[in-house]
C-alpha cells in the first residue's frame, strides 16, 4: 500500500504562496517561502529516494519544487527592483510612483 509522503502538500502550497506573494509584496514572501519549499522538499525526497515504490505523490513534492524555484527567482528579482529602485529615487519618488500606479485604475 502507498503511502504519501509527508511534506508533498506543504511542499506544493508554499510554492504557489512563493509565486502568489511575490506578486503582492516587496519579495520578500516570495524568497522566504521558497526557501522553507525547498527545505521541506529535501527532506522528503530523501524518504523517496530511500524507498521510491513506497510513496505515491512524488509528482506533487516534484511540481511544489519548481513553483518554489520560480518563486525565489521572482522574489529575488522583485526585490532587486525595489532595492534598485529605493537607491536612484528614494523613499519619495517610490511613493510617488507607486500613487501614480494606483490612481491609474481609478
Amino acid at each position: 500500500m502507498n503511502q504519501k509522503l509527508p511534506n508533498a502538500q506543504t511542499v506544493l502550497i508554499l510554492g504557489i504562496v512563493s509565486i502568489v506573494g511575490t506578486c503582492c509584496c516587496t519579495g520578500l514572501v516570495g524568497i522566504i517561502c521558497g526557501l522553507i519549499g525547498l527545505n521541506k522538499y529535501k527532506s522528503d525526497k530523501l524518504l523517496y529516494d530511500q524507498n521510491p515504490s513506497e510513496y505515491s505523490d512524488f509528482s506533487n513534492l516534484n511540481t511544489g519544487r519548481i513553483l518554489c524555484i520560480i518563486g525565489l527567482a521572482l522574489g529575488a528579482i522583485q526585490l532587486i527592483y525595489t532595492i534598485f529602485i529605493l537607491a536612484t529615487v528614494g523613499v519619495d519618488g517610490y511613493m510617488q510612483q507607486y500613487d501614480q500606479l494606483r490612481n491609474m485604475g481609478r
